[in-house]
């Protein structure tokens, strides 16, 4: 394919390209076995094999999207900390996100490899564990401003010294979190993961000789990097910019935060400039460099899903972080959140702008990554113990070039995470699933719909002291169409006390007493729609109201598509072709003028009952605080300005 030289012959190079690739698959194996959280059991880890100066060789089949991207600089943050004072038989521990790291729950175990006493290599996993002490079970504390309260900083530390497992330093670490002995189990599974990697590699030295190896570890980083290079140039040269956006700073109130994203394509090489992006924020949904550096590497990657991502693919892509923004936060300013705040918003701003350059791969913005978190005693008969339940949801991603995008799928932070089955938490902790369902009208609607989201709904048994926790976003900067599509539906959780009126909490929270029958939902949203909905095929809406991916009032408002309910218990429904004819021209008449409206005359239609929430939404611009009912004018224009350029600019 390419004319270079290369010092290794192609057959070499192949196994041991996909040797590499095996190897890591195996400390992931390793881990799965016998990892003792649930949240790493469900694959919220990843691995990789980095060479001796750090650089990542090589990533394996199901790692998450987030960590493989910054497992390279934590190796390198353990060498710059101890240089030449690293020793066969040495591991170390790191989670610092200010050292390249994500947030403090990622867990890095990094163990050297060394052959004939020569440092060869470094063995990594990352491991999300459940809790890391700080103010609130599970470390997710959105009201912490800095770190100290989130949980255990650690630095690049040694954690086996020449082989001596240093048992003090473990135990002053694990005492600072929540359910020890389960974190002490992770952090053995990881270092033995290490080992099988260690192993492994011990292997094909014997077998094809330490210069071999040591070459393939160069060969295969040049490769990629070749690879990643002629695809670059062979699309054209030029600057694209886009914007998104944060729903709050939770210390102002009403205002989106912008994280603006500008892409350069020249001759072989991508680089991104994030300036112009927020000040960082009063909580914890800003993300430290490694994790936006990461979120530019992923997004950027999911447009070339062929290609391996090693450090070979980091050398072609560039991003440039200002200081001291919701992009680059500094220590110690809380970042636990950046999954569900910075971290997303860049890749889908990536998306968009890559589908403007590769439109056959074009994707729309998906779901909203999120977490919910219960902590405090579970007394059932024969526990008695701490509990932690944990837990995110599938959603809905884009709708794509040439079809819907998929239904209730893992967040494009982790395409690797397994959706954690209820029989599973519900014997780990006094909460049982009540609900787990796909939701009509969640998916954007669109020439290609957004995949749908979900509802799962949860009701607390023997919880004692029990508090809840919640990470998420977009309630405001609702998922989002492109090429003309509409947007999703809005995040949060609705808590129902025993007795009491059902309470909407919103989409980030902290320490919220719960209890026994103490009932909650919540939806996550669909993706964003793609194309101009009333280009849809009225027969596809009509097979989505069938399948209740889309109610027959939102077909006819959204699609412009009349459907007569004739018998559903036997799916009998047929389309009112002239209704419908007459529907679409209306909608084509009057849509360009909704979202020019008079929000505050919407808003009273909308307390009047004349108008629904999605019509707020996808047909005015229009954004509301959900817990007040407030009309929230500088989102809402913010929000207008976005739909311009997203949809109305594209409907013909």
């Amino acid at each position: 394919m390419f004319n270079v030289d290369t010092k290794l012959d192609p057959v070499t190079f192949e196994v041991l390209k996909n040797g590499f690739v095996n190897l890591v698959d195996q400390m992931s194996e390793q881990v799965l076995r016998t990892c003792y959280s649930f949240v790493i059991y469900n694959r919220d880890f990843s691995s990789a094999l980095c060479d001796a100066e750090g650089n990542t060789i090589m990533q394996g089949t199901q790692d998450i999207s987030v960590h493989v991207g910054t497992l390279h600089l934590t190796a390198k943050a353990v060498i710059e900390d101890f240089g030449d004072d690293i020793h066969p038989g040495d591991v170390f521990i790191v989670n610092d996100p200010y050292r390249g790291g994500t947030h403090f729950n990622d867990t890095r175990i990094i163990r050297p490899v060394f052959y004939d006493g020569k440092l060869i290599s470094f063995m990594q996993v990352n491991g999300h564990w459940a809790d890391m002490g700080g103010s609130t079970p599970g470390s997710f504390d959105v009201n912490a401003k800095t770190h100290y309260g989130e949980g255990v900083r650690i630095p690049p530390l040694r954690i086996w010294s020449k082989g001596e497992y240093l048992e003090d330093v473990a135990t002053l670490l694990v005492s600072n979190m929540r359910v020890p002995e389960e974190r002490l189990g992770d952090l053995r599974s990881q270092a033995e993961a290490t080992k099988t990697g260690e192993r492994q590699l011990i292997t094909f030295i014997e077998k094809y000789g330490l210069d071999t190896v040591l070459t393939a570890f160069e060969e295969v980083q040049n490769y990629v990097e070749r690879l990643t290079r002629a695809r670059v140039k062979e699309l054209p040269d030029g600057v694209w910019e886009t914007t998104d956006y944060i729903d709050m700073d939770p210390e102002v109130g009403d205002g989106l935060i912008p994280i603006k994203v500008k892409m350069t394509i020249k001759d072989d090489e991508i680089s991104y400039d994030l300036s112009g992006s927020h000040e960082y924020i009063g909580c914890f949904l800003n993300s430290a460099f490694g994790s936006s550096l990461s979120a530019a590497y992923a997004g950027t990657k999911t447009f070339f899903p062929d290609i391996p991502l090693n450090s070979g693919f980091y050398r072609v892509v560039h991003v440039d972080l200002p200081d001291d923004s919701v992009v680059n936060a500094p220590c110690p300013v809380a970042v636990t959140g950046f999954c569900s705040g910075a971290y997303e918003k860049i890749m889908n701003a990536c998306f968009e702008l890559w589908s403007g350059i590769m439109p056959e791969r074009a994707l729309a913005c998906s779901f909203n990554l999120e977490y919910l978190l219960i902590g405090g005693d579970d007394k059932r008969e024969g526990y008695n113990s701490y509990f932690m339940w944990y837990d995110w949801m599938a959603g809905g991603h884009g709708g794509r070039s040439i079809k819907d995008g998929a239904n209730a799928t893992s967040p494009v932070f982790g395409v690797g995470l397994s959706i954690q089955p209820c029989e599973g938490q519900e014997r780990l902790s006094p909460v049982v699933t009540t609900k787990h369902e796909i939701v009509t009208d969640s998916g954007g609607p669109g020439q290609f719909r957004g995949g749908c989201g979900v509802e799962k709904g949860g009701i607390l048994t023997e919880a004692h002291n029990a508090v809840m926790s919640y990470c998420c976003d977009r309630s405001r900067s609702v998922t989002w169409g492109i090429f003309g599509g509409l947007p999703s539906t809005p995040h949060g959780v609705k808590l129902q006390r025993k007795g009491e009126e059902t309470e909407f909490l919103g989409t980030i929270f902290s320490n919220v007493k719960v209890g026994k029958d103490d009932y909650f939902t919540r939806p996550s949203a669909g993706g964003g729609g793609l194309g101009d909905p009333l280009e849809r095929d009225p027969k596809a809406v009509l097979e989505d109201v069938i399948d209740e991916y889309v109610s027959i009032e939102r077909a006819e408002k959204d699609y412009g598509v009349v459907i007569k309910e004739i018998d559903r218990e036997i799916d009998l429904f047929e389309i009112d072709e002239e209704a419908t004819k007459n529907a679409r021209e209306w909608i084509r008449l009057n849509r360009e003028k909704w979202i020019e409206e008079d929000p505050e005359a919407v808003m009273e239609r909308f307390r009047n009952g004349e108008v629904d929430l999605l019509d707020l939404i996808r047909r005015y611009g229009i954004i509301i605080d959900q817990q007040t009912g407030e009309y929230l004018p500088k989102t809402t224009a913010q929000n207008r300005e976005a739909m311009r350029k997203r949809s109305l600019a594209y409907w013909k």
